[in-house]
Parts: structure tokens; C-alpha cells; sequence
């Protein structure tokens, strides 16, 4: 890829991660875009990589490919995670370790593998962390841990990185992402009217890697349509 910036995208084969990897490519970035699914279409400006990265050893296998083909990388967007929803008492500690390692594991893996050529592009990393961090909903405790490590980690590396290399991170509400039916009830309780869609992450993200938030480091961005600053009482 000649591109003169180049990102790579985590969790990129559907919802966030494939809006974000769009967006860039549309604007100019070069993109790998990587997931553990080998089900991406590929662009002139987007490259697929198939990566699980909650495995240290393919992490390190994919950024060492990016450096000896590429030696470049201006971007790093942490987008991949999933969610395993049981009742405390029936969470496995299998279960527990695979949602940190994909979620928070996998960021540190990724700044670790890539930290030269982020400072040598004076670069950005941005993570996709979750209102979940601050709020939750009943059997979540692994997907809340580890976006709450997530936003914690973000400032950690943004410190350490700083000046060469900028962290934030973005947390999302409800982001419909599948294309699900939604009455009117559903975008009324948001303040903003409406639930949120991939493309409002995607231009977040995307100023956030760029130079127009050059100033912008160790923050964390909600966007939620303002519903973790609503009251509710029941």
C-alpha cells in the first residue's frame, strides 16, 4: 500500500470496526483492516488480514508482516471485542479470560507489537471502549471489566506514549450496527432523537487519528446520544 498513511483496524469485518475501515479508506487512508473472520471485502485502499488478536504470537506475526512490507503505520484503532452474557454463577473463568483477552489484552498487545512505528510516524492510537464502563446491565460483568480496563489502559499508554504518540478512546452507547428494527420509542428515550449509527464512531475516530485533534490525548469520548447524562426513574 502507498498510501501516505496507513491505518490498521481491529474487529473489522462487520459493525464499528467495518464502518471505521470504510470511512478511513473513503478518506484517503490506506487500511488493514484485520478481524479473526476471513469474511472482508477487500478495496483498493483496504487490505484484509485475518487476526485473532487475543493471540499474542499472531499479533506478533501481523505487525511484523505490516514492518517488513509496509515500515509504516500512522493509526491504530482497537475496535475488536465481544460479549459473553451469563449469570455470575454460570460465568466459566474460560469465559471470563477470553472476553479481557479480546477486549483489553488485545490493545496491549497490538501498542506493544506496533510501538516503533507509531513513534516513528508520530502517530495515534484510538480504542473503542463502551458506555458499559460507567454503567451496566444485569450479567455483563466480564464485557464491563473489560471496557472499564479499556478506558483505564488508554490514559496509561497515552502518558507513556506522549509526545510521540496520542491514545484515546471512544465509547459508544447504542450503536445499531445490525439493522434491527427500531420503533420510534427507541430513538425518543435518547436526547439526541435518535439512535446512534456506525458512521457517527467512524468520523469520531477519524478526527481523532488526524491533526485537527493534535492537542487531544488520554481522553475518553462518549457517544451515546446523551443517555448516560439522562436521568430515569422507574
Amino acid at each position: 500500500m502507498t498510501e501516505a498513511r496507513l491505518a490498521l483496524v481491529t474487529g473489522a469485518a462487520r459493525g464499528i470496526g467495518a464502518a471505521i475501515a470504510a470511512y478511513l479508506a473513503s478518506n484517503g487512508w490506506g487500511v488493514i483492516a484485520a478481524d479473526r473472520e476471513p469474511a472482508l471485502h477487500a478495496t483498493p485502499r483496504m487490505r484484509a488480514i485475518q487476526c485473532d488478536v487475543s493471540d499474542e504470537a499472531e499479533v506478533t506475526t501481523m505487525i511484523a508482516g505490516i514492518r517488513a512490507e509496509v515500515g509504516k503505520l500512522h493509526a491504530l484503532v482497537c475496535n475488536a471485542g465481544i460479549m459473553v452474557r451469563r449469570p455470575l454463577t454460570r460465568l466459566t473463568l474460560a469465559e471470563w479470560s477470553h472476553v479481557l483477552a479480546t477486549n483489553l489484552t488485545s490493545t496491549f498487545l497490538l501498542v506493544r507489537a506496533a510501538e516503533d512505528l507509531l513513534r516513528a510516524a508520530h502517530g495515534a492510537v484510538v480504542t473503542i471502549g463502551s458506555t458499559r464502563a460507567h454503567m451496566s446491565e444485569p450479567d455483563t460483568e466480564a464485557y464491563a471489566a473489560s471496557k472499564g480496563g479499556l478506558v483505564a489502559l488508554t490514559h496509561a499508554l497515552a502518558v507513556s506514549l506522549g509526545p510521540a504518540v496520542r491514545v484515546n478512546c471512544i465509547s459508544p452507547g447504542w450503536i445499531d450496527t445490525r439493522g434491527e428494527p427500531l420503533g420510534a420509542a427507541d430513538h425518543a428515550q435518547h436526547p439526541a432523537g435518535r439512535v446512534g449509527r456506525p458512521e457517527d464512531v467512524a468520523s469520531l475516530a477519524a478526527w481523532l487519528i488526524g491533526p485537527e485533534s493534535g492537542f487531544v490525548t488520554g481522553a475518553e469520548f462518549v457517544i451515546d446520544g446523551g443517555m448516560t447524562r439522562k436521568m430515569i426513574y422507574i
